[in-house]
């Protein structure tokens, strides 16, 4: 195999952060792991809750990587995520790579995590996971936005799970199958679409002016999901979502 076609292979070295309080209630970070794509750099404290950055420090995803965060938020403690930039994967050139999050927040717990674009360009194949466990009076707000290809293109293949769980019960289980781009063309797929948005409350059911993309779950929990050929008018009515539920 020569160097130009090799295929990176990097070490799934897992982004770790683990908040807590102590004592006297005090918010505290027991640990800041920086893994092999993410740095956690914590930013201006609130007085209410612990702030981290999630700082990409190299390019990617290409072939052979995958990157892994652990995120686990004590009892009664809260947690915010910024993500300053999207992540893009690039043309695999026939590998594969993996995107992987696992979340626990004990009881009472909160976590905030609003997430930036994630794009599969042109031959990409990922597989991107999250897990999360809350337990009983746990809650997680989250924004997320998936883009299939960069401009121009119809997009890389794409696997998307999740799986979360209430109090030691599922409350969400979602496969995502984007893996064919003719096939997720079709008309009750995406169609012309290629941008899916989507912000979810876990543990607690929002209130709020009524949306029609809304969908209550089962347990504790809803989710607001959209749909568009471009990016900017779905980040803006996300945004004002967020907004909405996290003051609730």
């Amino acid at each position: 195999m020569t160097a130009s076609t090799a295929i990176r292979r990097e070490p799934a070295d897992p982004t770790v952060l683990a908040v807590e309080r102590d004592g006297v209630g005090r918010h505290v970070v027991r640990e800041l792991r920086p893994g092999a794509f993410l740095a956690p750099r914590p930013l201006l404290p609130a007085p209410d809750r612990v702030r981290i950055a999630l700082v990409g420090t190299r390019a990617g995803l290409l072939a052979g990587d995958h990157l892994e965060l652990r995120v686990s938020v004590g009892p009664g403690a809260r947690l915010e995520l910024v993500e300053p930039s999207g992540l893009v994967a690039y043309h695999h050139r026939g590998g594969s790579s993996s995107w992987r999050a696992r979340v626990d927040i004990a009881q009472g717990g909160e976590l905030h995590w609003d997430a930036r674009p994630f794009v599969v360009g042109d031959g990409a194949r990922v597989e991107r996971s999250m897990d999360v466990a809350l337990a009983a009076g746990a809650r997680m707000l989250w924004r997320d936005t998936l883009v299939l290809g960069r401009s121009g293109e119809c997009g890389g293949s794409v696997r998307a799970t999740t799986r979360v769980t209430y109090d030691g019960q599922e409350l969400l289980v979602e496969d995502l199958d984007l893996t064919d781009c003719q096939v997720r063309a079709l008309p009750g797929v995406l169609g012309p679409n290629r941008v899916i948005g989507s912000v979810t409350a876990l543990g607690a059911r929002p209130g709020g002016p009524p949306h029609p993309y809304r969908m209550d779950l089962a347990g504790p929990g809803a989710q607001l999901r959209l749909l568009d050929t471009v990016a900017p008018a779905i980040e803006a009515e996300l945004a004002a979502v967020w907004d909405d539920w996290r003051r609730l």
